[in-house]
C-alpha cells in the first residue's frame, strides 16, 4: 500500500530529539521528505545533515556562524537555502509545503515557532514541553482554533497517549472512565546518593543519566526531577486533567514509560526499551506503526520492575513545579524561566547543584503573580523571572 510522503520541518535538528528523528526518517525515505532543518550554532552537524537529507531550507538562529556554513554549502554545491534569524523559525514552521513539524527546540526559545506551526494547522510533534508549561491555555486554544494535530513526543506523554482509548481525542478524557494518570520517572543519577553530598555534585555527574541519552540541560532537569515537574504541567494541559489526577512514581528501570488507571481497576501501561526513537516513530506514522530501529523488549533480560514514591526533600524541584501548576496564572512560566537560568548557572559552575531549587523558589517568591490573558503576559513573566533569577545567581556565585 502506497503512503503519501510527508514533508517534515525539524525545529532543533542537531539536538538529541532532532538527530533521533532523522534516524527514523532515514529508515523510511519513501514516507518522509525533510523540508527544513534548524539549529542554534552546531553548524558542523547541521552541514552533515543537509548534505545527507538535502532539505529546501536550513535555518540558523543567529548570523555568528552563517558565513562559515554558507561556505561549506558552496564547497559541496548544496542547493539548500540558508536562512538566518529567529523569525525564520516561524516562517519555516508555518510554510505551506510543510506537513509535519517536529518541535524539538529546548526551553522557552521553542515557544513561538511551535505556536507558529500550530496556528498554521500543521501536524505538530511536541517535544518542547516548555511551550505548554509557559502558555498552556493559550497554546491549547490555538490548537483547537486552527485544527492542528498535536502528538506528544516526551516518552511519558506519548505513553499516556498510547494507553488512552482513541475516542479521548474527540470526546475528552473525562468520558474514558479514567481514575488517574501515573507518570513514571527514573529518579535520575542521584536516586540513592546521600543528600549531604548534593552540594559537591558536578555538571558531568548530573548529566550522566543511567538510562537515557539526552542533552545537558534536560539531563540536569532529570537529576533534579524538574523535568518530571514540567512533564506533570504538560500532562495537565495535554490531557485536560488537574494536578491531583496525576501520580508521579519513581521507576528506576525506565521500562514502563507511564500508565493509566481506569475506574474498573484496570491499569494499562506502555513499555519498551528507553529509546526516544519509539515515541518519535509512533507520532510520525500515527495512526500506523513503523520500524524505529529499536530492539524489542526482552523480558528475559529484565530482573525486576520497582516503584517508589519520590521524596520532596530529595527532589524539591518536583514539589515547586506541582505547586506552580496548582497556583496557575503566570507561575509555571516564571518557574520555567528561573529553572533555565539556574541550570545554565550550574552547568557553568557558578552555583551548586542543590542551589538550583533555591534560585527557583526565591525567584517565584520575589516576582509577581498575574493571570495569563495573552502571549505578551507570558513573555513579560518569563523576562521578569529571568532577570530576577540571574540576580540571585550573581549573589550566590559571589559568596
Amino acid at each position: 500500500m502506497s503512503v503519501q510522503r510527508q514533508s517534515i520541518c525539524i525545529l532543533g535538528a542537531t539536538g538529541s530529539i532532532g538527530t533521533n528523528t532523522l534516524d527514523v526518517i532515514r529508515r523510511h525515505p519513501e514516507r518522509y521528505h525533510v523540508f527544513a532543518l534548524t539549529a542554534n550554532q552546531n553548524i558542523d552537524l547541521l552541514f552533515k545533515q543537509c548534505l545527507e537529507f538535502e532539505p529546501e531550507y536550513a535555518v540558523l538562529t543567529s548570523d555568528e556562524h552563517a558565513e562559515s556554513l554558507q561556505a561549506k554549502f558552496n564547497a559541496e554545491s548544496i542547493s539548500t537555502t540558508l536562512l538566518v534569524g529567529i523569525e525564520q523559525l516561524d516562517w519555516v514552521a508555518g510554510h505551506e509545503d510543510v506537513d509535519t513539524v517536529m518541535a524539538a527546540i529546548v526551553g522557552a526559545a521553542g515557544l513561538l515557532p511551535t505556536l507558529a506551526a500550530v496556528k498554521a494547522a500543521k501536524k505538530v510533534l511536541l517535544a518542547n514541553k516548555e511551550a505548554l508549561v509557559m502558555s498552556g491555555a493559550i497554546f491549547m486554544e490555538a490548537v483547537s482554533e486552527s485544527g492542528a494535530t498535536l502528538l506528544p513526543i516526551d516518552s511519558e506523554h506519548n505513553a499516556i497517549f498510547q494507553c488512552l482509548p482513541e475516542h479521548f481525542v474527540s470526546q475528552g478524557i473525562q468520558s474514558c472512565g479514567i481514575h488517574n494518570i501515573v507518570l513514571t520517572g527514573s529518579g535520575g543519577p542521584f536516586l540513592t546518593k546521600p543528600l549531604a553530598e548534593f552540594p559537591m555534585i558536578s555538571p558531568d555527574q548530573a548529566c550522566a543519566h543511567p538510562n537515557w541519552s539526552m542533552g545537558r540541560k534536560i539531563s540536569v532537569d532529570s537529576a533534579t526531577m524538574m523535568n518530571k515537574g514540567l512533564e506533570l504541567i504538560e500532562a495537565c494541559w495535554l490531557f485536560d486533567v488537574q494536578p491531583e489526577q496525576i501520580e508521579v512514581v519513581l521507576h528506576p528501570q525506565s521500562i514502563i514509560h507511564s500508565m493509566v488507571r481506569y475506574q474498573d481497576g484496570s491499569v494499562i501501561a506502555q513499555m519498551g526499551n528507553p529509546d526516544m526513537r519509539t515515541p518519535i516513530a509512533h507520532a510520525l506514522a500515527f495512526p500506523e506503526r513503523i520500524s524505529a530501529g529499536v530492539a524489542p523488549l526482552d523480558f528475559m533480560q529484565i530482573n525486576q520492575l520497582t516503584f517508589e514514591q519520590p521524596s520532596y526533600e530529595r527532589y524539591p524541584c518536583l514539589q515547586l513545579a506541582k505547586e506552580a501548576m496548582e497556583q496557575g496564572g503566570n507561575t509555571p512560566a516564571r518557574l520555567n524561566a528561573a529553572n533555565e537560568v539556574a541550570v545554565a548557572a550550574f552547568l557553568d559552575e557558578n552555583i551548586n547543584f542543590d542551589q538550583i531549587a533555591l534560585v527557583i523558589q526565591q525567584t517565584l517568591t520575589e516576582t509577581k503573580y498575574a493571570d495569563v490573558s495573552d502571549l505578551d503576559t507570558v513573555l513579560a513573566a518569563d523576562n521578569e523571572a529571568r532577570q530576577r533569577a540571574q540576580q540571585i545567581v550573581d549573589v550566590l556565585s559571589a559568596d
